[in-house]
């Protein structure tokens, strides 16, 4: 399926590619490539960073790479050669977690992420409260209050109930904190009454009148009784978002939280033929109290972290242990700089439990990714990973600590003896810079995600880069610029020691995250016997200026050899 650009707001620029031709056949037809790429600038990344002109591919994986010449001596008379007048050619990239679903829910949520005020925020719900009808849900897109409007602030419910008095509305943003309007609450049984769950709670005001706010394990309550989506709508929704994906390069993701109803719908959407984007998941059930019942689905029908094909597999067990930096809940060592009541951070459950729950995925093969950003919390998932390993080796698994963006060095290295990955999102970085200094100071600020010394304690192959996305923008030529250059919009640089090198932020994006799904035999860099996952870039990613870096787009994206987006 060719995709031309999405109605997710990506503005459409003209197609560059030129000389689409049949070529007489140079050679048998039975072994004639489907697809020739000649006059690029091919950045191969193989392990000797191999720079050549052209690629073949055959039945959906690349037969061979090197000059012009030689690759269209191989054409046969059905064989499509595509000449790219000279612009650099990249292996497919991997975003190794977001949510990329997110890119498909534009006509069934409130987007969000484009107000800078309460009164924008405000105005947007109230335009599309005016299209439903009364009783109806009305749903939030992701957003980050605290670090985007100008108030750095959450909605309360009575601001809410203002512009939907008439709709149970609620508002999602990053995954530990929600909004819910008065009627929604009404809907779950919540009231000033209600306690508060298990690390989470019912935000109240000075006067214990609840604010609307919901923290952590008390989002469930609300987020529960949200009416699901229909299939027809989340094939849809599927659809549009890898389209999205695609038209930034991206050509694999690391679904970084799935449920089964999504798991699903993706499986769906491969059956059909029309997917075109590779997914690993992270399946993410909600732990239950009862050890027993969490043993339970583990055992499930005996899948186990691999469990798939090119298109869609298991890449492991999510599991939340702590916050994050810009939400003010990220499990920290030290308290907090303004805390006056001895506060480090949220932990979702005790260092024991974590033990608990990560042994038992161990013991039924499945991979664990977890959740852990502040250093304190970082210490106690790697304790659980040592103690999981006392009982079962890891070493050759991966495991892997999602975000941990706030790691140091010793903890580097007990990762690295462990065999385990760090994934990171740079990204955090971009918008959010600020709100991490504010919270926790410049110098913490400044040690945020500290790309360079990853690399030199963990070496390139254990990590991979992401975006968290919608949390973050998709954008990976945004995320690679922030790598280099560790700017933030207002060309303040937070930790100029942590930048590192164009072709290291490239990897990271393929030959690197390719590793996180154990698809380095099969993808991440442009070799013969890999998939033809492949990439035409705007501008020259080795040579345009460093602040250029974050302009280049993806010019035409292949998956699998097939055009599934030209700009």
């Amino acid at each position: 399926m060719v995709r031309k650009i999405t109605a997710f707001a990506i503005v459409a620029a003209g197609m560059c590619i030129a000389g689409v031709a049949n070529v007489e056949a140079q050679q048998p037809e039975l072994n004639a490539p489907d697809l020739v790429l000649i006059n690029g600038k091919v950045l191969t990344l193989d392990e000797r960073s191999t720079v050549t002109e052209a690629v073949a591919v055959a039945d959906g994986r690349i037969l061979a790479t090197g000059t012009s010449a030689s690759m269209r001596s191989l054409a046969g008379a059905r064989t499509r050669v595509l000449d790219v007048a000279g612009k650099t050619v990249i292996p497919g990239l991997i975003d190794t977690h977001a949510h990329f679903k997110a890119a498909g829910l534009g006509d069934y949520v409130v987007i969000m992420g484009r107000a800078k005020t309460v009164a924008e925020a405000l105005e947007a719900i109230k335009v599309f409260a005016a299209k439903k009808k009364p009783g109806e849900w009305i749903v939030g897109g992701a957003w980050h209050p605290p670090s985007q409007l100008a108030e750095k602030r959450y909605l309360t419910r009575q601001e809410i109930d203002s512009v939907a008095p008439d709709n149970p509305v609620y508002l999602r943003t990053v995954g530990h904190f929600s909004m819910a309007n008065t009627m929604a609450l009404k809907r779950v049984g919540v009231d000033k009454t209600t306690e508060d769950p298990s690390g989470g709670k019912f935000e109240r005001d000075a006067a214990g009148e609840l604010t609307g706010v919901l923290v952590e394990t008390a989002i469930d309550r609300v987020e529960k009784a949200v009416p699901p989506w229909t299939e027809d709508d989340e094939m849809r929704q599927f659809t549009i978002a890898e389209g999205v994906l695609n038209s930034f390069g991206i050509t694999s993701v690391v679904e970084g939280a799935t449920e089964a109803r999504d798991i699903r719908m993706l499986q769906k959407l491969v059956a059909s033929g029309k997917a075109t984007l590779r997914t690993g998941v992270m399946f993410r059930p909600e732990p239950p109290a009862d050890l027993t019942a969490w043993e339970a689905i583990m055992a499930g029908n005996g899948a186990s972290s691999g469990f798939g094909d090119d298109w869609l597999k298991f890449a492991g067990i999510k599991i939340f242990y702590d916050g994050g930096m810009t939400l003010k809940t990220a499990l920290m060592r030290e308290v907090y700089p303004d805390s006056h009541d001895n506060y480090h951070g949220v932990a979702q459950q005790t260092p024991e439990r974590l033990k608990q729950l990560i042994s038992i995925c161990n013991r039924y093969d499945w991979r664990v990714g977890v959740h852990a950003v502040g250093d304190l919390g970082i210490d106690q998932v790697l304790d659980a990973f040592e103690a999981a390993d006392k009982e079962k080796s890891i070493r050759d698994r991966r495991f892997v600590l999602i975000h941990a963006s706030l790691i140091r060095p010793e903890q580097m290295e007990r990762a690295q003896r462990l065999g385990a990955r760090v994934d990171f999102q740079n990204a955090f970085m971009w918008d959010k810079a600020a709100t991490v200094e504010r919270f926790l100071g410049k110098a913490t600020a400044d040690r945020a995600v500290p790309t360079r010394t990853l690399i030199e304690k963990m070496g390139l192959n254990s990590l991979g880069a992401g975006t968290d996305f919608p949390v973050n923008p998709i954008n990976p030529f945004l995320n690679m610029y922030i790598m280099v250059t560790r700017k933030d919009p207002n060309g303040n640089v937070y930790g100029a020691a942590e930048a590192i090198t164009r072709e290291q932020a490239l990897r990271l994006y393929s030959s690197a995250a390719s590793r996180y799904t154990f698809d380095e035999a099969h993808k991440g860099t442009i070799e013969p016997g890999k998939l033809a996952d492949i990439v035409v870039l705007s501008a020259d990613y080795t040579a345009v200026p460093e602040d250029q870096i974050k302009d280049i787009k993806a010019d035409l994206t292949l998956v699998g050899g097939k055009v599934v987006f030209q700009r």
